[in-house]
């Protein structure tokens, strides 16, 4: 899709696709063929799933990814633009493959086996230009462990968005090193920061030094730095708490799930979308972010049951 001179949100991270199986999908070794009951190529990575559920609520956006020269990245630029995604910022690597994502799942758990390809070259640089390029009011930023050239340059990046007016929004996903370096340094200049619950504790934990056991401490522990920290709780819904320590909450849908993949960067979406159009009350910010969450569980992959903006008014009352 060709850009525009403008956007809402510039989303910046990963573009890949994703391979969802399910069925016997513990691996025996030995040689051992197992039958599937299902395999799917959907659009993957949690940046890319973010833009598209951004789009499909009507929101202008844009996305800058580093892909590579090969079928798999035009196959991520060609679901994107088919979403309404401006992916004219991609920064296109032939030296490097495209990351793929493999998804084992099972009826409450899954797996994830990536190979990271391109994700992690993606540089501040490059967001730069894409901002000089498309002047957005908002840039969210995802898969932060994935891609660490660019998590050393973010605070300063951050700072320099700020600069020029523009809001911030952060999901780290999870630390595939368990390690949970650098946001200390990153989270006072973000404005809307989105873990789940298992993601706020241990980034809680890295940044104090304290023993947290508890999502709403850890929670207001890194809203004490600065950010909004909207908490993604999965069946139940989500809340927030902000540096005034003020918390609010609000439920999601009960629906039959199909496949949870990409729930949390829907609810991500959501959230988004409610923040940018201006929505006064938190707890109903949070409800457009459950409710998206939610009605994205309802086909296989992170994008192909993403709610329009009807469907999540409707739903939300």
């Amino acid at each position: 899709m060709s850009g525009d001179a403008s956007c809402t949100v510039l989303v910046v991270g990963d573009a890949n696709p994703d391979l969802i199986i399910s069925g016997d999908v513990v691996p025996r070794f030995g040689q051992a063929e197992q039958l599937l009951d299902s395999a799917d190529l959907v659009l993957g990575g949690s940046a890319a799933i973010v833009a598209a559920g951004l789009a499909r609520l009507g929101v202008a956006t844009a996305m800058i990814a580093a892909v590579g020269d090969d079928d798999f990245g035009r196959l991520v630029r060609a679901r994107l633009d088919e979403r309404g995604v401006n992916t004219a910022p991609f920064v296109v690597r032939a030296d490097l493959p495209t990351g793929l994502s493999i998804i084992l799942a099972k009826s409450a758990d899954r797996a994830i086996l990536t190979l990271p390809g391109t994700i992690p070259a993606l540089r501040a640089s490059d967001v730069r230009a894409a901002v000089h390029l498309l002047e957005p009011r908002h840039v969210h930023i995802a898969s932060y462990f994935l891609q660490p050239d660019l998590a050393a340059e973010l605070p300063a990046l951050l700072l320099w968005l700020s600069g020029r007016g523009i809001t911030t929004s952060l999901d780290t996903n999870w630390d595939p090193a368990e390690l949970w370096d650098g946001l200390a340094e990153v989270l006072p200049h973000v404005d809307v920061f989105l873990p789940n619950r298992e993601e706020v504790i241990a980034i809680a934990r890295a940044v104090t030094g304290e023993t947290i056991a508890d999502d709403l401490a850890a929670a207001s522990a890194l809203a004490a730095l600065n950010p909004r920290v909207v908490v993604k709780a999965g069946a139940e819904g989500g809340f927030s708490v902000d540096s005034d320590q003020e918390v609010h909450r609000a439920a999601g849908l009960v629906l039959d799930v199909v496949d949870t993949t990409g729930a949390g960067d829907s609810f991500d979406a959501g959230y988004i979308t409610a923040f940018l159009s201006g929505v006064p009350s938190e707890p109903e910010r949070l409800r457009w972010a459950a409710v998206a969450g939610s009605l994205s569980t309802r086909a296989a992959g992170g994008t192909d049951a993403q709610a329009t903006l009807g469907e999540l008014l409707e739903a939300s009352e």
